[in-house]
């Protein structure tokens, strides 16, 4: 075990100036009617302020997003004048990959030396995705037109393959039983609607107004829409899409933002409402595995993260998976011969949501909120991207030096 590992030993993230929106499924709320840049912004200047975080101490921002939305052409600068606080910033896009890798490259920014404050704010809306009409002389068409979130989903142009098919894949490689798939989708409902019983997401989703362009209400987006109670009798009765894919065990799309900021060391005491708890960035690691097989790149990023900092699943305290389908938990139970009970404690994608940008950042303040409730240790967070790449990375919490 290296117990001193640290990828950006300047970094750190402030424990309590995070939040998220719930995640309403598509086309369910006054999300779908609105500009989700722009929204997104305006909803990180509420959350900084219940935060207690002034604005004026953000230098930079590093903000994630999949889709395209209004005026995206300006993207970083447009979202920061719409926080209210005209500061530079960057823009990144790794598909589902994206909530994470913008924390990370906010860590890297930070360690650097180039700023001491940084922004991390990642969204999408799946609602009305907007349709592009491509130029594409080597194609008999000549002109093509492609609906952004649906004709990606549904054709991966490596492999002329859905996503679902992926899925299907991977359960025959892995020799799955849709029995046991279900009892997973299952478990992970429970979890979340113990967890949102329990009073555990009242720390972290932030109940945000929606206005139209005038300013007038449109609603309120106080609750993760679209998700219902599943019992495993409903589960058995879903049509089978492929070999253990039905709409019970994968996700559906959704809208929605998450924030989150990383500091310096002297900062993240500064400006936290606990500062004895250090949250520290450890390491991370990404893959690509065969074409078609998406499902199984997480664990295999997660072997690849634990081989290299010589941490086995027993050092770990909290286990989070971005779970598009619940195969995906399956092989990585399977593979790591981990109890899968023990993972997406606090609830996971599978169950609210995929709204793409911000759905890694939500898990991961889930898991720094678990891991403080533990009293600190260390936090797995891994998840699949756009065909057959994983990412998987390790954070260190702390609280008052101690780390269990």
């Amino acid at each position: 075990m290296k117990e001193n590992i640290e990828m950006f030993p300047k970094a750190r993230i402030p424990y309590g100036t995070w939040g998220s929106s719930f995640f309403p499924a598509w086309q369910t709320s006054a999300l779908a009617e609105v500009n989700i840049g722009q929204f997104a912004g305006e909803a990180m200047n509420r959350i900084l302020g219940i935060r207690k975080v002034p604005k004026s101490e953000l230098e930079y921002l590093i903000i994630g997003s999949t889709i395209p939305w209004h005026w995206k052409f300006w993207n970083a600068p447009l979202v920061a004048s719409c926080l209210g606080h005209r500061i530079p910033g960057f823009h990144i896009e790794q598909a589902c990959a994206t909530g994470l890798q913008a924390a990370l490259i906010a860590g890297a920014e930070v360690q650097s030396g180039a700023n001491d404050v940084v922004g991390v704010l990642t969204f999408d809306r799946t609602s009305d995705s907007p349709v592009g009409v491509f130029p594409e002389r080597r194609a008999y068409q000549r002109t093509m037109a492609l609906s952004d979130v649906w004709d990606n989903f549904g054709f991966d142009p490596a492999t002329g393959q859905a996503m679902i098919t992926a899925a299907g894949n991977a359960a025959r490689k892995y020799c799955l039983e849709r029995k046991e798939v279900e009892d997973i989708a299952f478990c992970r409902y429970q979890q979340y609607f113990e967890t949102k019983a329990s009073g555990f997401l009242d720390r972290i989703l932030v109940p945000l107004e929606v206005l139209n362009v005038q300013g007038r209400f449109l609603g309120s987006i106080e609750d993760d829409v679209g998700v219902r109670k599943l019992t495993l009798d409903d589960l058995h009765k879903m049509r089978e899409f492929d070999t253990c894919v039905t709409t019970g065990t994968q996700t559906h799309a959704s809208d929605g933002m998450a924030t989150l900021l990383v500091t310096t060391a002297e900062k993240a005491k500064e400006l936290s409402p606990r500062p004895e708890v250090v949250i520290q960035f450890v390491a991370k690691a990404e893959v690509r595995t065969h074409p078609a097989l998406m499902p199984e790149s997480p664990t295999l990023a997660v072997q690849k993260l634990l081989a290299k900092t010589g941490f086995t699943m027993a050092d770990i305290a909290v286990v989070k998976s971005h779970n598009p389908f619940a195969i995906n938990d399956a092989i990585f139970a399977k593979v790591m011969e981990h109890d899968w009970r023990q993972v997406n404690k606090t609830g996971c994608s599978l169950v609210w949501g995929h709204p793409q940008g911000p759905t890694l950042t939500r898990m991961l303040i889930e898991g720094l909120e678990e891991a403080v409730d533990l009293g600190g240790g260390l936090v797995l967070l891994f998840g699949c991207a756009a065909g057959d790449v994983g990412i998987a990375a390790l954070f260190r919490v702390t609280e008052g030096g101690k780390s269990k």
